[in-house]
């Protein structure tokens, strides 16, 4: 009786496998609710793809590091992978970024990411030999430095000889279209910057970018080494290997008029009430926005308005492949469904298809067969 997320483990394991042979120096992410499968498990996993032979030459390091998205992160991961550990999120010099570069069992594990040089000066100060990349900006316009402040950090460096500079990092958008003309003007930037020489002033740490993007750049780049940090497409990549299901808890006929619910809504014709496992504390029924601006997905934001106006919205939820309405908002545990007349009933304990979307659900099991 729970929202359950089951894998096709080896399906599931083995795209794992192909996905990091085909890419040479993978950085795991490792964030968030763990793209649906938690933390701890996606933490695992990576250890067991850094213990693969995945026939790469020595030295290419792949999923020797994994990627969390904020300091508090990381005490879910540190005791389930032995490798390295950096932070998405940039450094600051407060919080639980203080506490975790206080900690001397992280400090050779944990690789920062600093975006500002006031920054980059306060880490040193407190970790001399502090692992770090460098955040450039990209046209996300989100964290990183600009290329002038790029410039000054050479001279930060050369203060710090100490300082173990791990490379670049660029954060592109999810936006269509090719990053490759950007990813090679900012990567003119880093060579104008003159960072010290060593393995970090010719390693980049890229995310978003297609593998033909990365292909075209290790060309026009050769002497830049590039690691991809990737979650959606690894973890998530194999769509087919993972199924949702819920659990249908009881089932009621309703005569229209009937009134049922929290909020007393009445039926606004015959059917059956359904109670189904799954609500709010799922995250069933919170919507994030899209970003389509496109006129489909204005139609469809439309469409859902006007279903809500009159007391129906579609809901996650199939039956026969229909994916069938809420009843009224869902609940924190659990949901409730109307079919209408005509429609087959499920019975109490059978299963319910359920779509998600994965990086915004909790669920109450993981079966990984």
């Amino acid at each position: 009786m729970s929202l359950t997320l089951t894998v096709d483990g080896p399906r599931w394991r083995e795209h794992l496998r192909r996905t990091a042979a085909a890419h040479p120096g993978l950085v795991p992410v490792v964030k968030g609710n763990g793209y649906g499968f938690g933390l701890g498990r996606l933490a695992r996993r990576t250890q067991w793809l850094a213990e693969q032979d995945l026939g790469h030459e020595p030295g290419a390091g792949t999923c020797d590091t994994l990627a969390v998205g904020t300091y508090d992160e990381i005490g879910e991961v540190a005791q389930r992978f032995g490798g390295s550990i950096v932070v998405l999120t940039p450094w600051r010099p407060f919080g639980t970024a203080l506490e975790a570069t206080d900690d001397d069992h992280l400090a050779e594990r944990l690789v920062h990411t600093v975006g500002r040089l006031e920054d980059l000066r306060d880490l040193l100060e407190r970790r001399p030999r502090a692992r770090f990349v460098l955040e450039r900006m990209t046209s996300m316009q989100r964290h990183g430095f600009t290329a002038r402040g790029l410039w000054s950090v050479g001279e930060v460096l050369r203060a710090h000889p100490g300082a173990r500079l791990e490379g670049v990092a660029m954060h592109f958008p999810l936006a269509h279209g090719s990053h490759t003309s950007e990813a090679s003007r900012l990567l003119t930037d880093v060579v104008g910057a003159e960072l010290p020489e060593g393995d970090g002033a010719r390693t980049v740490w890229v995310s978003h970018l297609s593998d033909a993007e990365l292909a075209g750049l290790a060309a026009r780049w050769p002497e830049y080494r590039f690691r991809s940090r990737m979650g959606t497409g690894l973890w998530l990549g194999e769509r087919s290997a993972l199924s949702v299901t819920s659990t249908v808890l009881d089932v009621h006929p309703l005569e229209r008029g009937d009134v049922f619910g929290y909020r007393g809504r009445t039926a606004p014709k015959s059917g059956h009430l359904l109670v189904v496992t799954g609500g709010t504390a799922h995250g069933i029924g919170l919507e994030a926005p899209t970003g389509d601006l496109g006129l489909r997905g204005r139609a469809a934001t439309l469409a859902r308005g006007g279903l809500d106006a009159v007391g129906f919205v579609r809901s996650p939820f199939s039956i026969d492949a229909k994916q069938r309405l809420f009843a009224e908002p869902p609940h924190m545990q659990a949901s409730m469904l109307f079919l209408p007349t005509g429609a087959r009933v499920p019975a109490v304990g059978d299963l319910l298809d359920v779509r998600v979307r994965y990086t915004a659900t909790t669920f109450d099991r993981v079966v990984v067969t």
